[in-house]
């Protein structure tokens, strides 16, 4: 299958290039090699607290993770997560601090995954999508759900363990799916959904549930959403987004009805629209383009073919 990535390898979904980074899985429970990777001189660390890290512009004016080596980094055992190695043998690991640490020079700041995912590199990129997921996790799952018991962490920040009753528990991906559904005018549906701001469109996204596979999940979605039935449903790529836990598949599919009748709880309007209609509305100011780092502005380029009009711009 070819997918969204292939065909604009120079436009990568954000947070799916190949970052360089090993996990090196089979190391995580080695508490021998885990100790020495961390005393090791070249091991690169940095702190994620709330899903912020701290990133800087260097001199060449590109933005990176403000790491530094173990023996620098601020002390904590139980909070220590392992990422993976380099083709240079470097070790990197996240700490998980209830705050990030103050920068004597004041050049660095945080950031959020949403801001920093679009400025770093993809090995930077990929490290703090891996330790953002992995904070998002143990914060949030502390206590067993077979138990009650309070867990202990385990294999460098991905298992937790239940000292009561033996149970592990392992880090949540939830799947959901997101959606370009197109009709037989080759007109796309976008809606907004209750909360956002006036003009906000996107494309339209949901949760997989128990027993459905993804395909029933897009069709599920869309008529739950705006009454919209749909057909053909063809996978395109997929993007980690750890807010706080879901992997997105993102998909093109194909309605098979156009009325819309939306649920009014999720989606407040839903819109069809041409690309001539979705040209004039962006550059008009009067539908805003969801840009960012999300899978939705690649999956409106592939039917629009090519980059989304900002607002002011003047059509060529």
């Amino acid at each position: 299958m070819t997918t969204w990535t292939d065909r604009t390898a120079d436009r990568p979904i954000s947070l799916t290039a190949p970052s360089g980074i090993d996990r090196a899985a089979h190391h995580r429970l080695d508490e021998a090699w885990l100790a020495a990777a961390w005393s090791h001189p070249t091991t690169r660390v940095f702190v994620v607290s709330g899903g912020q890290v701290l990133i800087d512009e260097t001199a060449d004016r590109t933005t990176e993770l403000v790491m530094t080596p173990s023996f620098e980094a601020p002390l904590t055992e139980a909070h220590r997560y392992f990422l993976g190695t380099d083709d240079d043998g470097v070790s990197y690991f996240a700490l998980q601090k209830d705050a990030l640490p103050g920068r004597i020079d004041q050049s660095a700041r945080a950031a959020g995954l949403r801001e920093a995912g679009l400025l770093l590199s993809p090995r930077d990129a990929g490290l703090m999508v891996h330790a953002v997921a992995l904070e998002n996790w143990q914060r949030l799952h502390r206590f067993c759900s077979r138990c009650g018991e309070r867990t202990v962490i385990a294999a460098a920040g991905h298992i937790r363990r239940c000292p009561a009753c033996g149970a592990e528990h392992y880090p949540r991906t939830d799947p959901a799916v997101i959606m370009a559904v197109t009709d037989d005018e080759d007109r796309i549906l976008l809606g907004r959904q209750v909360h956002w701001p006036e003009g906000r469109f996107s494309t339209l996204a949901g949760f997989v549930e128990p027993g459905e596979s993804i395909e029933q999940s897009v069709r599920r979605e869309v008529f739950e959403e705006a009454g919209v039935t749909v057909g053909e449903v063809d996978y395109v790529a997929s993007q980690p987004w750890p807010f706080p836990s879901s992997l997105m598949l993102g998909f093109m599919a194909r309605a098979t009805s156009s009325e819309i009748n939306v649920d009014g709880e999720e989606i407040h309007e839903a819109r069809w629209f041409s690309r001539e209609d979705l040209r004039t509305a962006f550059e008009s100011g009067e539908v805003l383009p969801p840009f960012g780092i999300s899978i939705a502005a690649r999956l409106i380029e592939l039917w629009y073919g090519k980059p989304l009009p900002r607002p002011g711009a003047v059509a060529a």
